[in-house]
């Protein structure tokens, strides 16, 4: 018999990094916010921040701190250009990278868009108990990376294992004696 399991939302908070865009014209946000709300999960903030590092930082580390906030996804930034920050903004604030990330969403993206995919450097990492992943700044890598990867992870049914799965347990080196 196969364990069925009830889905569990989790609280996302999307920051859009970019120099140009308002909320009324961030589609790559919109992308993310529809596609969590209609898996089940809950918006729990959302921000537009300009591609500056230590303000990026800042901001992961505001929602890191917060007990409302599960998973971060940012969208911009993780180009090759001298305005794109967001990586090492994110990586500055990792207690843990997961570099399977990286290579499961150019997987995803080649498929799409073939060798440009080489062109991203998406990432993602765990800090406070918090899940943060990188994504570009395109409305269509958005949607390969939540519907090619985040949506699976992100929902405690999928098997055989899961991010949400490991939630309770992201911080437990902080009760070891």
């Amino acid at each position: 018999m196969v364990e069925q399991r009830e889905f569990i939302p989790v609280r996302i908070a999307v920051l859009t990094v970019s120099d140009t865009r308002s909320l009324a014209e961030d589609r790559s946000g919109d992308v993310l916010v529809q596609r969590l709300t209609d898996a089940g999960h809950h918006l729990a903030d959302r921000d537009i921040i300009q591609d500056e590092q230590a303000a990026i930082a800042e901001k992961l580390r505001v929602w890191i701190a917060d007990e409302d906030v599960d998973v971060v996804i940012s969208t911009g930034g993780t180009g090759l250009t001298g305005r794109d920050v967001t990586v090492e903004a994110h990586e500055s604030v990792y207690e843990k990278h997961i570099p399977a990330f990286s290579t499961m969403f150019t997987m995803v993206s080649a498929e799409k868009i073939g060798t440009s995919a080489i062109q991203s450097r998406a990432c993602a990492g765990v800090a406070g108990g918090t899940y943060l992943f990188a994504l570009p700044g395109s409305p269509g890598a958005c949607k390969d990376a939540w519907d090619g990867i985040l949506e699976k992870q992100l929902d405690y049914r999928h098997m055989p294992c899961n991010f949400v799965e490991i939630m309770p347990r992201l911080e437990e080196h902080k009760r070891r004696k």
